[in-house]
């Protein structure tokens, strides 16, 4: 009998990675050479002296003689691809060996690798069936036994620190490499068996498990970063250098967090498992991870994450990284990762979209274009490839039209279920309005544009955790062009524009107009959107004095936004008939306000003539006396003009000055107004 083995972790070259040098099935059908060696002395040395050995039904039934023909038969080491026997499991490394870096990286000891290759072994080679057979004393037991694996690897089989390696928390089954089968059964005689799995990626084979070809995701490829998050990367990334790591990445917005893990694998040089929803399937998820010496990275954690997480916090021989919008609450696990928060992605990042359109990008300005949207590594990737498949069905090169259409797509919103979401079909040159709004308008969609450089990178942030949104208040009376002008903003940045319906906001139960506006801020926090609070003296009127408790409770909601505005990082747009309605508060966190003058003469006419600028009119129309007689709002101008061209449509003719006529006095009496000139010009 050998000496038992010692206790120490399995030599190898390299622990931490294969070898893909070499090939990995000759490599393990070597170290089998050594285990035939030993599997013949112990056929040989039982059949010397066992005195059942000439008993014809021994082991019902394999006869002495057929042992030893056997073996006789038994392929050579050289007929395996090895350079002559060794000790089962021992010897060193050949190319593509993939069993020692699986022991360096799992901590197995010697007996450990060694107790493995005898359970795979009848998995490799069917020779091994009958002989283990003859062995275990009884033929139908074809594989090894606890018993036999001691009995091979020298180790007595009442020495008890060999028999620990076959507990539930020795690393051989809390790993998920061996299973003891056969619990009934006295504890040497119970059945070894390795996973197919396991013998397949030691033949070379990288197939993932069957359970988990469901939930693997890929992982997104790293774009270009700069500023905080390049040195979040760089200190991550140094960290993982110094071995295994568990982390809990916090993302203000969805996406943020994988974005970031994208660039800090690859600036490590590690490989990862993406998953999703893996907690019925975290003991294969890890031992895949094990196999190929990769990290386990899990975007998006379940409702309840309490027993996700404590599986993987346990597993501290694998870099697990999670990411996830909540924060890190510590009664989910006993043991507490390291707990970060994922660097927020900056709007724009011209970079990023330039690596991913590659010379797609060359035919604008793709700066302007993308400035307004805040899309995580993958979701770049993808519009990139759907911008290039909208450019190939129009039949043109790329265009910023095509890339903004693309981002949108991307940014996907659950807004639609508190709000109108409105794709704006406007531009700069359907506002009629004076000099002074037009401009604010252009600054407002500016501030849009550069907000992360101004606030961020020049540090211009008022602190006191207040976010980077922009904020504006369009103030007029009704119809002169507050909604419209929200539309051309976001129609300027590419953005869609979703008008909040206050019916589904406003609550009369206490708290509850509070859980609604939360559900929508949050929402737009993680949106490429422009959220329009259209009538908003609803929601952010003056606060007034406590004579009661609808007093007290307003006033809790109002306070409430106070807050939420300061921490919002999205674009929202109130609007009101009277600006004196809203609370000053408000306005002053407020980064623009734009009153919208009721239209003069000019501005009437200029209306007038727009709302015409396509609609087939007869010669000569002027519509000069309507502007100078109807004191009406561009609203109301607009549907005057819509009644004047179906007036028209009806008679299959073009608008004439008496439509318009008609279509003016119309407004008039629905705001209930007396009509100037009632029997005609």
């Amino acid at each position: 009998m050998n000496a038992p083995y010692a206790q120490s972790p399995a030599a190898a070259p390299d622990a931490t990675a294969p070898d893909a040098s070499g090939d990995p099935a000759r490599a393990l059908l070597a170290r089998l050479d050594g285990l035939r060696a030993r599997v013949t002395a112990l056929v040989e040395d039982r059949s010397g002296d066992d005195p059942t050995a000439d008993d014809p039904l021994r082991g019902l039934y394999l006869s002495d003689e057929a042992v030893h023909h056997l073996l006789r038969t038994w392929p050579s080491g050289d007929d395996a691809g090895a350079a002559g026997a060794a000790e089962p499991g021992s010897g060193p490394a050949r190319p593509g060996d993939r069993l020692a870096p699986l022991a360096g990286r799992a901590r197995l000891t010697e007996l450990d690798s060694t107790v493995l290759l005898v359970a795979l072994a009848p998995d490799i080679d069917r020779t091994f069936e009958p002989l283990y057979g003859y062995l275990n004393n009884d033929v139908s037991r074809r594989r090894a036994t606890v018993s036999l694996a001691l009995e091979l690897c020298g180790v007595p089989a009442h020495f008890q620190g060999a028999r620990a390696r076959f507990h539930a928390s020795a690393p051989l089954r809390a790993l998920g490499l061996l299973e003891v089968e056969e619990p009934e059964r006295p504890f040497l005689t119970r059945s070894l068996r390795v996973p197919d799995r396991l013998i397949g990626h030691l033949l070379g084979d990288d197939t993932p498990d069957a359970a988990l070809l469901d939930l693997l995701l890929p992982m997104p490829e790293p774009l270009p970063v700069t500023g905080d998050a390049e040195d979040f990367v760089r200190r991550l990334a140094a960290r993982l250098h110094d071995g295994p790591l568990t982390a809990y990445l916090r993302e203000t917005r969805e996406g943020d967090g994988l974005a970031a893990l994208s660039h800090v694998l690859a600036a490590a040089g590690v490989d990862a498992l993406r998953c999703t929803g893996p907690e019925d399937h975290v003991p294969e998820l890890l031992r895949e991870a094990r196999l190929g010496g990769r990290a386990v990275v899990v975007s998006g954690l379940p409702e309840k994450p309490g027993p996700l997480v404590r599986a993987l916090t346990a597993a501290t021989d694998v870099t697990v990284l999670m990411t996830d919008p909540r924060p890190y609450d510590p009664h989910w696990s006993p043991t507490d990762p390291l707990v970060l928060d994922a660097p927020a992605r900056r709007a724009g990042g011209a970079p990023a979209w330039r690596a991913a359109l590659g010379a797609d990008a060359d035919g604008f300005d793709l700066a302007s274009a993308v400035a307004p949207y805040r899309l995580g590594g993958d979701r770049i990737q993808r519009a990139a490839l759907t911008a290039r498949a909208l450019a190939v069905f129009d039949g043109t090169p790329v265009t910023a039209e095509h890339v903004r259409l693309a981002a949108r797509r991307q940014s996907a919103s659950g807004l639609e279920r508190h709000a109108r979401r409105i794709r704006p079909a406007v531009d700069w040159q359907d506002l009629v309005l004076p000099d002074k709004p037009l401009v604010q308008l252009r600054e407002l969609a500016l501030r849009a544009r550069h907000r992360d450089r101004v606030l961020g990178d020049w540090r211009l942030s008022a602190g006191g955790g207040r976010g980077r949104g922009v904020l504006g208040l369009f103030a007029g009376e009704s119809g002169t062009g507050k909604t419209l002008s929200a539309e051309v903003v976001a129609a300027d940045l590419g953005l869609d524009l979703y008008v909040v319906q206050l019916s589904s906001v406003v609550d009369k139960y206490v708290g509850e107009t509070e859980k609604n506006l939360e559900r929508i801020f949050t929402e737009a926090d993680r949106t490429d959107a422009v959220l329009l609070f259209d009538e908003a003296d609803a929601v952010f009127g003056k606060r007034s004095e406590v004579k009661d408790a609808h007093d007290k409770y307003a006033n809790m909601e109002s306070a409430y936004l106070l807050q939420r505005l300061e921490s919002f990082d999205g674009i929202a747009l109130l609007t009101t008939n009277l600006r004196a309605n809203i609370d000053e508060a408000f306005t002053r966190r407020l980064d623009l306000v734009v009153d919208f003058p009721f239209p003069d003469v000019d501005q009437r006419l200029a209306l007038w003539r727009h709302g015409l600028s396509r609609v087939p009119s007869a010669e000569g129309i002027d519509p000069e006396p309507l502007a100078r007689e109807f004191e009406l709002a561009g609203g109301s101008i607009r549907s005057a003009v819509v009644t004047a061209a179906y007036l028209a449509a009806g008679r299959d003719d073009t608008v004439t000055a008496d439509d318009l006529l008609e279509g003016a006095r119309r407004e008039y009496r629905k705001a209930g107004r007396l009509v100037p000139g009632e029997g005609g010009w």
